[in-house]
């Protein structure tokens, strides 16, 4: 005798089939990856619901772990992260009353920055039309992911054991950077929008290695990041690290391989300029003579270890780096990858129309528009910033960035372990971040971005007790 039980089982099996059915025969991949998605989405949601943090692993995951989607929408293609994104925002509203906002520097000049960006979408519309204008607020919105992680973390629901959220963020980075160095060796298809980037060597072209992203300088950037929480790590007792010696080792190799094979050289300078900070504020515990040994003996180490892996590649990477030191004041533009050219173009347009320098045209609209004769990509974030939102725009990213390293190094002296750890990651990162962005749109970088400000929100966290070193 059938029960209703049975029916209803017998229902649902010959419903998922049907619905197979029709993914399989739905031509175009696009278009089955649209139906699949709900297939996995929809108990994600409903387990996201269960607590208060877990959208953020499941947003930092796929963030890091996954390319974009292949639909042809933006540069690269939308991205399955966004709606976990959207879905944190929906928690959020949910769990409201356990916010509590502060209003400090670092707060209020990452919100100045945010809404200085949102208005300069009108001088978009204006300037370059409602397409450009419509991209402008899109860059807009993903920026305000990081920035709505860094207030969730900072001032909503508690985190628990915050290294355990390091050691998955450290997990995934390097799980990312073993992808793309197996990517570069086989120079897989690249994912569905991709920065055309290349190395040209004697044995031909090959793609630099980008990973999941769409270009190799934000891989580099979040390998520089990781690999500056392993520098951190080795001055912490071993009880205070959030990860064994073993494991850095293991991450570390890949990350470091990842950032090397990417070929971008504004992220090794990131990473030294951090060492170089790293260094400074361990100085009363540091032997040079040590250091100085210690430094040589892995950096040779490495050097010959991918000598021998890519004998071909590592010859004209070093051969890049040591023309770059040589001939940068005579040719700095060739150096520079033409940025000088653009930085003149920019600088010209300014003086010549002072006061674009007020309001600016748009945020993220030199790129898509000829507004200031061509179609610029500045590659300086303060150049960009002043043409793009004026005056106020660079006045508001100058700020942030002072509290940012101010915030961070109050964090680094702090009796809590995780802060102190996260508060001196942040200050040493954030000022090789502020170095590179003379030659990097870092706010560009929405995929990595929300887990630097994950780091700065546990750095930023007043209720120290909710933190565990487990």
């Amino acid at each position: 005798m059938t029960t209703a039980l049975d029916r209803r089982e017998l229902l649902w099996g010959a419903s998922l089939g049907l619905y197979a059915a029709v993914v399989a025969l739905v031509p175009g991949f696009p278009w089955k990856v649209a139906l699949c998605a709900p297939v996995v989405l929809v108990p994600a949601m409903w387990w996201m619901l269960g607590g208060a943090t877990r959208w953020l692993a499941l947003f930092f995951l796929s963030a890091l772990l996954l390319p974009p989607l292949p639909i042809a929408i933006g540069n690269s293609g939308p991205h399955v992260a966004l709606v976990f994104a959207a879905a944190g925002v929906f928690v959020g509203l949910l769990r409201a009353s356990q916010f509590k906002f502060q209003g400090d520097w670092l707060g209020v000049s990452l919100l100045t920055l945010f809404v200085v960006l949102l208005g300069s979408v009108a001088m978009a519309a204006i300037y370059s039309g409602w397409d450009v204008a419509a991209g402008s607020l899109a860059r807009v919105l993903l920026l305000g992911i990081s920035v709505y992680v860094f207030l969730y973390v900072r001032d909503g629901p508690g985190l628990g054991r915050a290294f355990g959220w390091l050691r998955l963020l450290f997990w995934a980075a390097a799980g990312s950077a073993v992808f793309a160095f197996v990517d570069f060796y086989f120079q897989f298809p690249a994912p569905a929008g991709y920065g055309r980037q290349f190395v040209w060597l004697t044995s031909g072209v090959f793609r630099r290695a980008q990973g999941f992203f769409y270009e190799a300088g934000t891989l580099g950037n979040l390998c520089a990041f990781f690999l500056e929480m392993i520098a951190v790590a080795m001055f912490r007792p071993r009880a205070a690290r959030p990860l064994s010696l073993l494991a850095m080792l293991t991450g570390g190799t890949a990350l470091a391989s990842a950032l090397v094979l990417s070929y971008s050289r504004s992220s090794l300078l990131n990473l030294a300029v951090a060492l170089g900070v790293l260094v400074w504020l361990n100085r009363d515990r540091i032997r040079p003579g040590r250091l100085m040994a210690a430094s040589t003996i892995l950096g040779a180490a490495a050097a010959v270890v991918f000598a021998k892996v890519f004998p071909i590649f590592a010859q004209a990477y070093w051969d890049r780096i040591a023309h770059s030191a040589l001939f940068f004041f005579e040719s700095p533009d060739q150096v520079l990858s033409g940025r000088l050219q653009n930085w003149r173009l920019l600088a010209d347009f300014l003086l010549a129309h002072p006061w674009h320098a007020l309001l600016g045209v748009g945020y993220k609209t030199l790129p898509y528009s000829n507004f200031v004769g061509a179609g610029t990509i500045a590659d300086n974030m303060y150049l960009s910033l002043l043409a793009e939102t004026g005056v106020v725009g660079l006045i508001a990213l100058l700020a942030l960035n002072g509290a940012i390293l101010t915030t961070a190094y109050r964090a680094a002296g702090a009796a809590d372990p995780v802060r102190a750890f996260c508060g001196t990651w942040m200050f040493c990162f954030w000022a090789g971040q502020v170095v590179q962005m003379f030659s990097v749109d870092l706010l560009t970088f929405w995929r990595v971005l929300p887990v630097y400000f994950f780091v700065l929100g546990v750095a930023a966290r007043a209720d120290s007790h909710e933190h565990s070193l487990s």
